[in-house]
């Protein structure tokens, strides 16, 4: 076994992570899936592009054999962090899983949590305007969607658009000026997002409370059972660090 430790990335925490391990002297091998065009990247080596699910990334491990597998890919990467569980198991690699919490509601807001992207479509078909943010997967959820539509996406959608779409390609992070002055343009009624926390995309929600409007919030995927799980990047280097 090397003592190199791959970070299954993509994220603000991941990049964050590279950085500390490779602070501390640390062998680091981030992955990236390949899905945006111009990723950040992250400190220290990177491989992208992905790894042919559970069965491709665990032959990976078994010719590489790292030390450990941080899995700090976005919340709702569930088919990732699926296969990453059951890679490591099946090679028995350590395994830790890097998740930032989700958002919490506060006074004023009015927060309706879905289960998936089809029922968040369905619980916004009646508002005249629709402001999406969910990422460029999973947006033809959305296509039948009568009224007016703003997608925002850091790349262009996979899948096809609703009629009445505004398309705004940006990455963030937004500020709630910002955010507030883009609702208020597009006179937004419903705003559609997942519950990815963070900071980083969370001025929407600010600036939705501000202006009272209903934010629809889509669940994330139960993680797989038996992984150990972090919620800072402090925690996920103290964890590595213990492996000796």
């Amino acid at each position: 076994m090397t003592g190199q430790v791959l970070v299954l990335g993509g994220t603000g925490e991941a990049r964050r992570l590279a950085s500390a391990l490779v602070a501390e002297g640390i062998d680091v091998l981030s992955s990236l899936a390949g899905r945006v065009a111009e990723p950040v990247l992250p400190a220290g080596p990177v491989r992208i592009g992905g790894f042919g699910g559970a069965e491709g990334l665990a032959d990976w491990l078994a010719e590489h054999r790292p030390r450990a597998v941080v899995d700090a890919t976005h919340p709702f990467a569930a088919q990732i962090t699926a296969s990453a569980a059951g890679a490591a198991a099946a090679r028995g690699i350590p395994l830790l899983r890097l998740q930032r919490p989700g958002w919490t509601p506060g006074p004023g807001d009015d927060w309706r949590f879905v289960d998936s992207l089809a029922e968040a479509a369905t619980a916004v078909a009646g508002y005249p305007s629709v402001f999406l943010t969910t990422g460029r997967q999973g947006v033809s959820a959305f296509a039948a969607l009568p009224g007016r539509v703003l997608v925002r996406a850091v790349d262009p959608p996979d899948g096809p658009l609703p009629a009445g779409a505004t398309l705004l390609l940006d990455r963030g992070p937004f500020s709630v000026a910002d955010e507030l002055a883009l609702l208020r343009e597009h006179a937004v009624d419903v705003v559609v997002t997942k519950d990815s926390g963070g900071h980083m995309t969370e001025a929407k929600l600010i600036a939705a409370r501000e202006l009272g409007l209903p934010v629809v919030l889509v669940r994330r995927p139960r993680l797989p059972d038996g992984v150990p799980t972090v919620a800072t990047v402090e925690e996920a280097v103290a964890w590595v660090s213990g492996l000796g």
